[in-house]
């Protein structure tokens, strides 16, 4: 059997109906157990959280959560792990049976299990190139400085790196979402909740494990705060093309981590319209060319790794058999993989059996999906008196193409994607998030806002229990 066609390993199949079984009886256990949590959204009056310190309270406050989590993995232990796949990518346990204090093994599921592989020999068969190629890359980088300093390699050592690696991009992404809701709203403290609520985002240990989400989430906000000063500067200087440009190229990296990257072209796009608008200028020709130049690198962190692989399984003296994809009018191994291993695709996931993976992403999908109609209707409704945008034009178009990203994002979930995900590809995207903090913050909707907040830290607290003994949804 050829490397190319080797099936993937069960745990990468659809969840049966029996492990969602196992799931919700494994769910109401924790529910009991982790009641006491719905309270903790009073997180918005403790002392500790002082918005007139935002950095150092979010620093406290990521610290906080980070050991709740990790504590909820950790006693996630008592009894053994539904799969015990992980343990195949440690050599050092001799056995099938998980340390309940190994948390190296225990974040390192599902698909990080293929970012570890990755990691350590890159990619060898056909279906692992449905996984970006962003974060093996940076374990690799890290692994081999460690290395250098003589840090011994050992059967952890990727999955370790791959963990600090998560922690240390969802820290960074809370502060640099602070940043950009400064710069966007200018309003601290809607900043300041929001970047609290991606702390509690209901991405849960997904943002602590091996996986993409939380370096995606670092890598699009620091391209939507690039974004945000060259759109809304009060001056269309060279300064601000060039940030435009870095925005693109920040998003092209966050593209090589998750694909659904390519939808922050949109605000691009929609900027470029708008300049072809108007009279050509020289400083608006300038400006298109940085739009241009921008959006292209979005598409590079796309196409690089599809040309890679072209590369590898479809020239001539790669194989005398090409695959299937090879030959398409438009060749992309990403998509061939998913469709063929993962079976995604138009309206695929719309069975039966998947109907309470439908009824665990609704929540979810409803933040979205109203949040982004709320901002494309009235895009400036956040702002305040004190608030006001210097030019309200350019701010309400930014709003709506990011909500238009966001909504696209959604509808494909619903459509194509496995339908699960949801919950953790959204951690990425910083509109629901100020949507959810302008609720908060106001006293007609704080009543609705505060029962989201605690949705959604119940959910990480349960998931996180979930995920850590190998259980949907993944």
């Amino acid at each position: 059997m050829s490397l190319a066609t080797q099936p993937p390993p069960p745990l990468c199949g659809l969840c049966s109906t029996f492990q969602i079984a196992s799931s919700i009886r494994f769910l109401r256990r924790c529910l009991l157990k982790h009641a006491t949590l719905v309270e903790s959204s009073s997180f918005l009056t403790m002392p500790l959280l002082d918005p007139r310190s935002p950095p150092k309270s979010l620093i406290g406050a990521f610290f906080a959560w980070k050991a709740l989590l990790l504590a909820i993995a950790i006693g996630s232990g008592v009894g053994p792990a539904y799969d015990t796949s992980s343990t195949l990518v440690t050599p050092e346990i001799p056995t099938s049976n998980e340390s309940t204090f190994d948390l190296a093994t225990k974040l390192t599921r599902w698909d990080s299990i293929y970012f570890i592989q990755a990691s350590r020999r890159g990619y060898l068969f056909e279906q692992e190139w449905a996984f970006g190629s962003g974060l093996p890359t940076v374990i690799v980088f890290f692994t081999q400085v460690l290395s250098g300093f003589g840090v011994q390699a050992h059967g952890s050592l990727e999955a370790v790196v791959g963990i600090c690696i998560a922690h240390a991009s969802h820290l960074l992404s809370v502060l640099v979402l602070y940043q950009l809701g400064l710069v966007v709203w200018k309003n601290q403290r809607l900043s300041f909740i929001a970047a609290l609520l991606h702390i509690l985002s209901p991405a849960g240990l997904f943002l602590s494990a091996p996986y993409n989400e939380s370096t995606y989430a670092l890598l699009s906000f620091a391209g939507y705060l690039f974004l945000a000063k060259g759109l809304l500067g009060q001056k269309q200087t060279f300064a601000h093309d060039v940030s435009l440009v870095a925005s693109g190229m920040w998003f092209g990296i966050a593209t090589t981590f998750r694909s659904n990257g390519l939808f922050n072209g949109i605000p691009f796009a929609v900027a470029l319209v708008q300049e072809l608008s108007a009279s050509p200028t020289l400083t608006s020709i300038r400006r298109r060319c940085a739009l241009i130049i921008g959006g292209l690198a979005i598409a590079v962190g796309f196409v690089a790794p599809q040309l890679v692989a072209y590369l590898t399984f479809c020239s001539a003296s790669s194989r005398t058999k090409l695959r299937p994809w090879c030959t398409s009018s438009l060749p992309s191994i990403y998509s061939f993989v998913q469709a063929r291993y993962w079976n995604v695709g138009f309206l695929r996931y719309w069975t039966p059996s998947n109907i309470p993976l439908f009824l665990l992403a609704a929540p979810m999908l409803y933040i979205l999906i109203k949040s982004g109609l709320d901002l494309i209707r009235r895009p400036l409704h956040l702002a305040t008196e004190k608030s006001l945008p210097t030019n309200p034009s350019r701010q309400a178009l930014l709003i709506r193409s990011m909500a238009l990203s966001q909504l696209v994002l959604a509808i494909l979930a619903i459509t194509n994607y496995h339908i699960q995900i949801i919950t953790r590809i959204s951690s990425g995207y910083p509109l629901w998030y100020w949507w959810l903090a302008g609720l908060v913050s106001d006293k007609k909707t704080s009543t609705f806002g505060g029962n989201v907040v605690r949705f959604m830290v119940m959910y990480a607290a349960i998931q996180g229990a979930l995920f850590a003994s190998f259980l949907p949804p993944a």
